[in-house]
């Protein structure tokens, strides 16, 4: 077994310098994936979850969202994010930059890289499927479906897979049903898994301690998302890991 290298660095969105954080196993990865925060940006969470991915044999690099780390205030995180989506292209090309870093680094070709998000960066992997981003696959956890440039058809070459709690508040049945419509329309090759009675941020242990209603941890849900996630790069990357940790 190989062990796992970690990379801190920076790189560049036009004048924005961002933080990069590279986790992968020392020789042969399997395919790279890029994981997007949430709204407040790189947490240790993320870094946790890089570190999985490379334990299993990925390069796994988490991108940073505004140049300025992680964003305690969620006053601010939306503030930001308000600012970063006001111009659909810029926003997309903000995690084009990330991927471009990531092929360099982890020299992979595109049918072995992929991108997975939770909450904001669920939307931002959607949004790169929806621009034609040529990698193999997207995986959105408990992200936003909503999109002001929904995709034509023909246009998404990756493999999707959504996750997502039914009870979420933040993405009601009529975006879910407007998402779906959307894939359809676009000839998506698009994979849903929907929870019951599930709410945001299924995913992240620390949900419970912020006290909003919108928010719950789930532990069910995020073992069986994972699963989801790991059954989908098996067919794509041909692995044969089982989600035990991360």
């Amino acid at each position: 077994m190989s062990s796992i290298e970690v990379q801190q660095f920076t790189y560049r969105h036009g004048d924005v310098e961002l933080a990069g954080y590279l986790a992968q196993p020392s020789r042969y990865p399997r395919a790279g994936i890029l994981i997007v925060p949430t709204i407040v940006g790189p947490t240790q969470l993320m870094f946790d979850r890089a570190r999985w991915l490379a334990s299993l044999g990925y390069s796994a690099m988490v991108c940073d969202l505004y140049g300025a780390g992680v964003i305690r205030d969620m006053h601010e995180a939306r503030k930001r994010a308000d600012a970063l989506r006001a111009d659909p292209q810029y926003y997309r090309e903000r995690f084009r930059c990330a991927l471009d870093e990531l092929r360099a680094r982890s020299k992979l070709a595109n049918s072995r890289i992929g991108a997975i998000g939770y909450c904001m960066g669920g939307e931002i992997v959607l949004e790169m499927a929806r621009s034609g981003e040529d990698i193999a696959l997207v995986v959105s956890f408990h992200g936003l479906l909503a999109t002001p440039e929904p995709a034509r058809r023909g246009v998404i070459k990756a493999r999707i897979l959504v996750c997502h709690g039914r009870a979420d508040p933040l993405v009601p049945p009529k975006q879910v049903r407007a998402f779906l419509e959307e894939m359809d329309l676009a000839g998506a090759d698009c994979h849903m898994h929907i929870y019951s009675g599930v709410l945001h941020g299924f995913t992240d242990p620390g949900s419970d301690a912020r006290s909003v209603s919108a928010v719950r941890y789930n532990a069910s849900a995020d073992r069986q998302s994972k699963a989801a996630m790991l059954s989908m790069f098996d067919e794509m990357f041909q692995t044969r890991k089982t989600p035990d940790h991360g």
